[in-house]
């Protein structure tokens, strides 16, 4: 069985051949001229934020099936980041949130490590900040969690990593409210 994910050409049915251009091989068609260019994958994440706690869904499919990990997924073809990660904390957690900054650009690798794409991470928060989370979709749970008892079982290292950054910055801003509590 080929490597390649496409044998024939989708313009005129002949069977496609690699050729070099730029430096890469690239499946092409010798009859009409098609190029395929592979795109790479998006998925968004959200680093959702609410009242000093973290929103994480439980993963009831692979990759990841039983871990926890941020709420996200792939983006369709017609939407924006922002709107993606909406649509994807709706469906998994059932609540709505705003969506802030960027926070970061991870890679997307399988299990084999071949590029799959980019994960694009973004800060959020409810927008009813009361909002008790509903697992839905491919999540089977979805809770809050505070830096002291965030679950040890997590499903990818971009959840690993910025979940670490954001207990950083909880202990940051709880030493900083201490020392101004404290009278000098």
């Amino acid at each position: 069985m080929s490597q390649h994910l496409y044998q024939f050409c989708p313009r005129c049915a002949h069977l496609l051949e690699d050729r070099l251009l730029a430096g890469k091989s690239r499946r092409s068609c010798p009859s009409c001229g098609f190029l395929h260019f592979p795109d790479p994958k998006v998925a968004v994440v959200g680093l959702i934020e609410a009242e000093r706690q973290i929103l994480l869904v439980r993963r009831a499919v692979e990759p990841g099936c039983g871990l926890w990990a941020l709420p996200g997924g792939y983006m369709d073809a017609d939407e924006l980041p922002a709107a993606a990660l909406q649509r994807e904390v709706a469906e998994e957690a059932g609540m709505a949130v705003a969506v802030g900054e960027l926070l970061d650009i991870f890679p997307m690798v399988n299990h084999g490590g071949a590029s799959l794409g980019i994960v694009l991470a973004f800060h959020g928060w409810p927008i009813e900040p009361s909002s008790v989370p509903v697992a839905a979709d491919d999540a089977d749970a979805a809770e809050w969690f505070h830096a002291e008892t965030l679950p040890s079982t997590l499903a990818f290292a971009s959840t690993q990593r910025l979940l670490t950054r954001w207990c950083d910055q909880q202990k940051s801003s709880l030493l900083a409210r201490r020392q101004a509590a404290t009278p000098h």
